[in-house]
């Protein structure tokens, strides 16, 4: 059961609209630490520098600087302003993206390691047309998520009471995402040992754990320890996405392997000479928030 589409794969397109901005008809070529590359749009390049660097530094500077480096990926929220006809804008204020560094879990288990692997690697195989998530280095991506914020659920209310709400209500339960993490992998590694006699969803072969993920993805499976299978499926799924095609900076997405994939060019710095330029391959080489290799450091 994979979560791609089989057959061609797709080419990205810039249509109007798309949050995507890179540099008018040419790949801005610079290096992380600072050094510019020699030819004509130096200092275009210098600029769109500057501006790099205080994204990943997460630089603050100009009206709202103290504000802005209280406030993080939007938990508090922002002190309450009025804006009269434009939007007032400061460069380098935005918080840095919260990279991840490491090679081994901090979070996951042994055991629970086993059911990630296996399980996302059944959301997403690696095939020929592109890496699977275990190749993408998803496991690694979801463990250093439920390490920090969202794992604790900084950005959820957990407060009770838990009724069971409806699909439109979103998330309901006392769980943190890495407490339901938790509580569902050994939920499910108690259901597989008494339905499997006595494996562990690791060892099942390909067609038992496709059977098993649609089962909780439908809710057929009961879980015990207060473990809604639907919930979990779904949230499994979802940050599996999410680690396959988010920017490498936050442990996913290994070597840029999935937008290369699709053709998305990645996190260039404008696109707006490709705006109108429906159906065409983008041909800037694939580069992500720290870079891209070819890239030199001085």
């Amino acid at each position: 059961m994979s979560s791609r589409d089989e057959g061609e794969t797709p080419r990205a397109t810039i249509d109007p609209g798309s949050p995507a901005e890179a540099n008018p008809g040419h790949d801005p070529r610079h290096s992380p630490s600072g050094s510019i590359q020699h030819g004509p749009i130096a200092s275009t390049v210098e600029v769109n520098l500057v501006r790099r660097r205080l994204l990943l530094g997460g630089a603050v500077a100009g009206i709202g600087g103290a504000a802005a480096a209280a406030i993080h990926d939007g938990e508090l929220g922002g002190p309450p302003q009025t804006f009269r006809g434009t939007v007032p804008w400061q460069e380098g204020t935005a918080d840095a993206p919260p990279g991840v560094s490491g090679s081994g879990y901090v979070f996951f288990t042994t055991a629970e390691v086993a059911f990630i692997e296996a399980a996302v690697g059944r959301l997403i195989p690696n095939d020929p047309v592109g890496p699977g998530a275990v190749e993408a280095n998803v496991p690694f991506f979801l463990d250093r998520q439920l390490a920090g914020k969202f794992g604790r659920g900084d950005h959820y209310y957990l407060g009770g009471p838990w009724p069971k709400g409806t699909p439109e209500q979103g998330y309901q339960t006392r769980f943190s995402p890495a407490q339901l993490y938790r509580a569902a992998i050994a939920a499910i590694d108690k259901y597989v040992g008494a339905n499997f006699n006595g494996a562990s969803f690791g060892k099942l072969a390909t067609a038992d754990q496709d059977k098993l993920l649609k089962g909780l993805e439908s809710g057929e499976i009961k879980l015990d320890d207060g473990v809604d299978s639907k919930t979990f499926f779904a949230m499994l799924l979802q940050n599996t996405k999410e680690g396959y095609f988010s920017d490498p900076i936050y442990g996913g997405n290994k070597d840029m392997g999935a937008w290369k994939m699709i053709g998305f060019p990645g996190a260039h710095y404008d696109y707006k000479e490709w705006v109108s330029r429906h159906g065409e391959r983008v041909p800037y080489p694939t580069v992500g928030f720290k870079g891209r290799p070819g890239w030199t450091e001085s």
